[in-house]
């Protein structure tokens, strides 16, 4: 019998696995992709998450791989600088913040898995099916062999659901919730080797998604050591109400994307030196993906089932904090899982007390995009550009995009300093 089965080998999955063994804890992962490949753009990793990965031994690994950047910077459309505010260690953080290209994260974390706990770990081409009865003090959990089409029975203590946003772990504990919600804005992605721009070190983001918003950030260690950039951008335009009904379109992180219909939006944009239709231009393989979440659970789980990242609390990428509430969810789950040891309901009751409400309050933050109303606002009183901000924003408004990502982050720079571990290992 398996202690613990975590469906999905995602970022929190994987991170889980490796949580949940460094806490002495028996786990086995299971995925429906059959070869897991460095798929996807880039995201970022902030210090409360670059921490935990950290102290999971990871630290070298991350370095090696991601790019540390300085600041964040915003821009009118026209490449005006409003705000800037420092990022990781220039802020004060004990640990950096961290742009990486997703693939090569969860393949860094699979390899540690795989390190540390054995290639059995974990078994792809498998996917959770059901529940099945209980059976003694086991859960009777239904997998599928995918290359085989062959359903089988496997008995396991607790099952974490960590299979994203159309997790099957949630739709067989909260049945009838629908598709995603869309807000009605529509994202294309893609990263673009290029030269280096904008100092090597900024996350920049210019425009707002009232009408049409573009962020760029560099992603790649080996690439800037070659002397190059493999740039991540994102640009989020909001469609016209007619198109509100429903998603527009499968929410399908692999669904590909038209140069033709993002490239217009931008026509003429340049920051600093960056030529933002350049970059569009040059990009091989453009992804398209409405902007989604879920209403926030009262409850993630029930007995020996709880869900986890994607799977309990997808949220809008307006703080950049997706990926880093999933690997805190992780560290979380390993911790209460320890201390409440042999009793697996009691830990994962544990875990959805700590974790519930604070991802759940970052849900609700990002729908209101904070920040973007401000950005909105200098769209409409300068719609040429300016010369300086202090002419188009108050110091309050100025001030509020500092509290703005504050609310969407959840994260503060002493009180991260300065809490304990939460490793168990």
């Amino acid at each position: 019998m398996t202690d613990v089965l975590v469906a999905g080998a995602g970022i929190g999955g994987l991170t889980a696995a490796l949580s949940l063994h460094a806490a002495g804890i028996d786990v086995r992962v299971v995925d429906a992709i059959d070869h897991l490949r460095p798929v996807g753009v880039g995201i970022n990793l902030l210090p409360h998450a670059v921490r935990e990965l950290t102290e999971l031994g990871l630290g070298d690994e991350l370095a090696a791989t991601a790019v540390a950047p300085e600041a964040m910077v915003h821009f009118d459309r026209h490449g005006n600088r409003i705000w800037a505010e420092p990022r990781g260690f220039a802020v004060g953080y004990h640990w950096p913040q961290y742009s990486v290209h997703r693939g090569a994260l969860q393949l860094l974390l699979l390899d540690a898995v795989r390190d540390r706990l054995g290639d059995y770990a974990v078994r792809t081409g498998t996917a959770f099916v059901r529940l099945a009865e209980r059976e003694g003090g086991a859960l009777r959990v239904i997998l599928r062999d995918m290359s085989r089409a062959r359903e089988y029975a496997v008995r396991v203590r607790a099952l974490i659901g960590a299979d994203g946003l159309h997790s099957t772990v949630r739709s067989v504990l909260h049945p009838g919730e629908g598709p995603p919600l869309w807000n009605g804005i529509r994202m294309w992605r893609g990263t673009t080797d290029w030269h280096p721009v904008l100092g090597g070190r900024t996350v920049a983001v210019a425009g707002s998604n009232a009408a049409a918003k573009l962020v760029v950030y560099p992603i790649s260690r080996r690439a800037r050591e070659g002397g190059r950039e493999l740039l991540n951008w994102v640009a989020e335009v909001r469609l016209p109400p007619a198109y509100h009904h429903g998603i527009a379109g499968p929410a399908d992180w692999n669904r590909s994307g038209r140069l033709s219909d993002v490239l217009p939006h931008f026509a003429g944009w340049r920051i600093g030196d960056l030529d933002v239709p350049a970059l569009l231009a040059a990009t091989r393989h453009i992804l398209e993906y409405p902007m989604v979440d879920r209403d926030p659970l009262a409850q993630w789980g029930r007995g020996p089932v709880t869900l986890l990242g994607d799977a309990a609390h997808p949220m809008y990428p307006v703080g950049s904090n997706g990926g880093s509430q999933a690997i805190l969810d992780a560290r979380v789950l390993a911790r209460c899982l320890a201390h409440t040891a042999p009793d697996r309901e009691a830990g994962l009751r544990a875990y959805e007390e700590v974790r519930r409400e604070a991802a759940n309050a970052l849900v609700l933050a990002n729908r209101t995009m904070p920040a973007d109303h401000i950005l909105h606002a200098v769209s409409l009183r300068a719609p040429d550009g300016f010369d300086r901000i202090e002419d188009v924003l108050t110091p309050d408004e100025l001030a509020e995009l500092h509290g703005a990502y504050r609310r969407t982050t959840g994260t503060d720079v002493a009180e991260l300093n300065r809490r304990g571990s939460w490793g168990v290992g």
